[in-house]
């Protein structure tokens, strides 16, 4: 379970079983003011963060990772340290994730 928002973080539903949570916090871009092009390019850099830290997550190794590592890979890659994340995977890190 991953949640975007802190407002979502905040009244997370409990969940059946022990699902993995992570909270990858970004700002709301429904909530930015500022002209069409700024609007424009905030929603398009929220996406790409979502989009990044979406592809670290598809790239772990689930298989060969114990749920404790993969618990606290996923928390990691929404506090911005997709470097550490690329390392643990044995990857180069290719940019930073806001």
């Amino acid at each position: 379970m991953i949640t975007l928002c802190d407002k979502a973080r905040e009244t997370c539903p409990v969940w059946p079983g022990q699902p993995i949570i992570a909270h990858w916090g970004v700002e709301d871009p429904a909530a930015f003011a500022g002209s069409p092009e700024a609007t424009a390019r905030f929603f398009y850099d929220v996406a790409r963060i979502l989009h990044r830290r979406v592809q670290l997550l598809t790239s772990l190794p689930l298989e060969k990772l114990s749920r404790l590592k993969v618990e606290k890979l996923t928390r990691d890659i929404g506090k911005d340290r997709a470097v550490k994340v690329e390392n643990a995977m044995g990857n180069e890190p290719k940019d930073s994730v806001g």
